[in-house]
């Protein structure tokens, strides 16, 4: 990658800023700063809407739009298990490592292409590029970022001496996480978006890297970056979608999985980087889904083979309550 023309984004209390290195100016190779790369998105901060400004901006109409298709954007992440040739042959894990770390058949679980608006999904697998994280989330002052340097267990991403730098880290961003964001941000300027979902899997019980090691996680936990009844975490604080329209889709959820599991909201995920950056940009309501394993798996965490039948049920099942909750929040 050149030296001129060079974008540098970071991540501001208030949003995103910007700044632009013209031709000819010095670039400071300060180890600490966010690797270069180009063609980002800016996404700027605006006002946070309460829960009746979001009616006035996304009044609703009915279950579905003009299309005939119901008005969401689903955005599937963490489900490609592709390796980039870029790392090829650097990598010390296996295709069931690579995939076992991945969100194994969200793609299958959230392939809502033929009754929604819009759908995005990411071939390359979240180790390699983790598309929920923020751009300046990278080695060595994240080793869980955009680009890991280890897996969900602790186990190493890279063969020793074989990590990627940081001209590397910028060709990952250039050719597969800015394009990621760019196809959202165009599918929502070009389609008549409600409600964007952004969805996930998680393992049955937390695993020993985080914090809360071994804890049970819900049947599903849905977010918005509040608190666990969906509300702001403080006054004024940033919220993806009104409160309401989370308690709306947990009640969807429980009613159809009743005397399954618990619907938790913002436990133990309160929402990654994809709803907070395309909430603020176009304030278009975002919601992040995360689905237990054990619901569609067959409790076998190194193989978590699948049967795909029961993974189509699970998935007529989860729009059924999307619907519902839609048909709340829009009447």
């Amino acid at each position: 990658m050149g030296d001129t023309q060079r974008i540098l984004y970071r991540f501001e209390r208030g949003g995103f800023s910007r700044s632009i290195l013209q031709d000819d100016m010095p670039i400071r190779r300060d180890p600490h700063t966010s690797p270069v790369v180009t063609n980002a998105l800016l996404y700027p901060a605006t006002p946070i809407l309460s829960g009746k400004e979001y009616e006035r901006r996304f009044p609703g109409g009915g279950e579905k739009g003009l299309s005939g298709r119901y008005p969401f954007l689903f955005s599937i992440p963490h489900g490609g298990v592709s390796v980039p040739p870029e790392v090829r042959g650097f990598v010390s894990l296996s295709r069931k490592d690579i995939a076992f770390n991945s969100d194994p058949h969200t793609r299958l679980l959230y392939g809502f292409d033929d009754v929604a608006e819009a759908l995005v999904d990411f071939e390359v697998s979240r180790v390699f590029v983790d598309a929920n994280r923020a751009p300046y989330e990278y080695p060595p002052r994240a080793q869980d970022g955009v680009v890991k340097m280890i897996t969900q267990d602790g186990t190493p991403v890279y063969r020793k001496g074989f990590a990627p730098g940081r001209e590397l880290i910028g060709v990952l961003l250039q050719r597969y996480y800015f394009p990621f964001h760019n196809r959202l941000a165009d599918l929502i300027d070009a389609h008549p978006i409600e409600v964007a979902f952004d969805c996930h899997s998680m393992l049955p019980h937390a695993p020993q890297t985080r914090m809360d090691a071994g804890r049970p996680r819900p049947l599903f936990c849905l977010s918005n970056r509040g608190d666990t009844t969906g509300q702001p975490l403080r006054k004024g604080g940033l919220v993806t979608c009104p409160p309401e329209w989370l308690s709306a889709l947990a009640r969807s959820f429980q009613a159809e999985f009743d005397g399954e599991g618990r619907v938790a909201m913002n436990d133990p995920f309160r929402g990654g980087f994809i709803s907070i950056a395309h909430h603020r940009r176009t304030q278009t309501p975002w919601i992040q889904i995360e689905v237990n394993r054990d619901l569609y798996g067959t409790g076998d965490p190194a193989a978590h083979q699948v049967d795909e039948t029961q993974v189509d049920e699970v998935r007529g099942r989860i729009f059924s309550a999307i619907a519902g909750f839609w048909e709340e929040v829009s009447g």
